[in-house]
């Protein structure tokens, strides 16, 4: 599927909106594969610069620090999640059938979309899954929330939550729910890929197909009771 978007982020997150310059794509392009190369910890805006033959003031001229950096990457994937929920979900009356596109596009989401040139949404999703966490498992996290820096995911925790109570409205928790099934989707990806003992799915390359297996079983089964 080939669409082209410009994603709404908080514009706390950068000091000048990479998606408006060449530049600030080729800052978004670079640091998406410098990550998923060298990790977080390893990562800096010395070595961004040299890998896209530029220099580290003209990062810096778009974002504060790398956690910032995180942070537009983490807000940006999130985005482009519930974009594509939205879109999937398009004229889909019934809640159940909205829940179970929901859980296939929150596992398909990482899919590359050829029209972002500057974003491959594979790659991102592998950052997701091993940084993405990093975000706001911070000591600022208070901070950063009222500033409204995690309103992407917020809103879209909301969106599934709010499909979830048309399912079961006396269903307890729904936020709850939605949030789980986000993280679980990453956590179990990852604990497949890395810790394997500590889940019951296995993965193999970017076929995700028993991660979505579960996620369906435990979202329904659990509205189901």
């Amino acid at each position: 599927m080939s669409i082209g978007i410009k994603i709404s982020l908080h514009g706390g997150l950068y000091l000048r909106d990479p998606q408006e310059t060449a530049l600030g794509q080729k800052i978004i392009k670079h640091s998406i594969l410098l990550i998923d190369e060298i990790g977080l910890e390893a990562f800096n805006f010395k070595k961004l610069a040299k890998c896209m033959e530029s220099t580290e003031a003209s990062v810096y001229r778009y974002f504060e620090n790398k956690h910032m950096l995180l942070l537009y990457l983490v807000s940006w994937y999130w985005e482009w999640v519930s974009f594509l929920i939205d879109l999937n979900t398009m004229n889909i009356e019934d809640p159940k059938r909205r829940l179970k596109i929901i859980i296939e596009t929150l596992v398909s989401a990482s899919k590359e979309n050829p029209s972002i040139e500057y974003v491959n949404e594979s790659v991102l999703h592998r950052i997701i899954i091993s940084e993405g966490s990093k975000a706001y498992h911070i000591k600022a996290v208070d901070e950063e929330n009222k500033e409204g820096f995690f309103l992407n995911y917020n809103k879209l925790s909301e969106k599934v939550a709010g499909v979830i109570s048309e399912i079961n409205s006396q269903f307890p928790y729904p936020h709850t729910l939605a949030s789980n099934l986000f993280e679980m989707a990453n956590n179990h990806i990852y604990f497949a890929q890395h810790l394997p003992r500590l889940t019951d799915v296995h993965v193999e390359g970017e076929n995700f197909g028993e991660v979505e297996k579960m996620l369906q079983y435990f979202a329904f089964h659990i509205l189901e009771q």
